[in-house]
């Protein structure tokens, strides 16, 4: 049997997690709790090229947010 993750000829989605990271996803299968469609069914090429251009910064959300957060206090301090 052929990965689901690997099949060229397969159909995908692009998922979305709350913390903005990115994942292929069969779209057979059912999402998974905490991801929804970021790109709706389409070939795995354009699936993994959306992903390659909305997904830029690998850290999550809440780790931005925190060390942008840092920075301002930082700022605020000197």
């Amino acid at each position: 049997m052929t990965n689901p993750f690997e099949d060229a000829e397969g159909r995908y989605l692009a998922l979305v997690n709350d913390e903005g990271q990115y994942s292929l996803w069969p779209a057979f299968a059912e999402v998974p709790d905490g991801w929804k469609a970021a790109l709706p069914e389409t070939g795995r090429a354009e699936a993994l090229e959306y992903i390659a251009a909305q997904w830029t910064d690998m850290r999550p959300l809440s780790l931005v947010r925190a060390m942008e957060d840092s920075a301002g206090t930082a700022k605020a301090a000197s």
